[in-house]
């Protein structure tokens, strides 16, 4: 969705940014819908004009707070490769899993905040489908890059990404009395090494 106008000077980016952390910041505390235009622009230290001068309306914040999470969840993921000379799945797949569970606590209340709109809002639930697609092939590109020589990259990459994804909700935002979530972190590493080595 185009925005209203893209701000040039570096005042005007800043003024946006504010806008744009206050609302991840106040989606985070009480939802979307318990957050309006006049909170927001309290909270980054604006006029309700200048929020209005940005945005058309507040779910045109909420793209750009979804842009913000996706790349706060997926940055640190792919930095793992940043240090990466050779490819060692033991190694790698812990190192990712880590950076994946800081990710989802990070930002735990977006998550469950911007989740809860994918069966009510086509943007937002396109927006998690080009998330998914965009993480499995830069994966499967860094692998590749990295001399991965396995058969269905895309497929391994996908299948260990949803995984990932389901025990990082398990680790993070349940609670199993009956569940040794460190041996259970152990397992999801091995399965997703042997994906890869088997």
């Amino acid at each position: 969705m185009e925005k209203v106008r893209q701000p040039k000077q570096a005042r005007s980016i800043e003024k946006k940014r504010k806008i744009i952390d206050a609302s991840y910041q106040l989606f985070s505390e009480v939802g979307y819908f318990g957050t309006n235009t006049a909170q927001i622009a309290k909270r980054a230290g604006v006029s309700t004009g200048i929020v209005y001068g940005y945005f058309r309306d507040k779910r045109d914040i909420l793209i750009c707070v979804l842009d913000e999470y996706i790349n706060n969840v997926a940055s640190p993921i792919f930095a793992v490769f940043d240090n990466v000379t050779q490819l060692n799945y033991e190694e790698l797949v812990p190192k990712i899993l880590e950076e994946a569970i800081e990710a989802h606590k990070k930002n735990s209340k977006i998550h469950e905040v911007l989740h809860s709109l994918t069966p009510v809002d086509d943007l937002v639930r396109k927006a998690f489908i080009d998330q998914e697609d965009m993480i499995t092939e830069k994966f499967a590109q860094k692998l590749s890059e990295h001399g991965a020589k396995t058969q269905g990259l895309n497929e391994k990459v996908h299948l260990s990404m949803n995984v990932i994804q389901s025990f990082c909700h398990e680790y993070v935002f349940d609670s199993h009395s009956y569940i040794d979530y460190d041996y259970m972190k152990t397992l999801v590493c091995n399965i997703i090494i042997g994906l890869f080595t088997k």
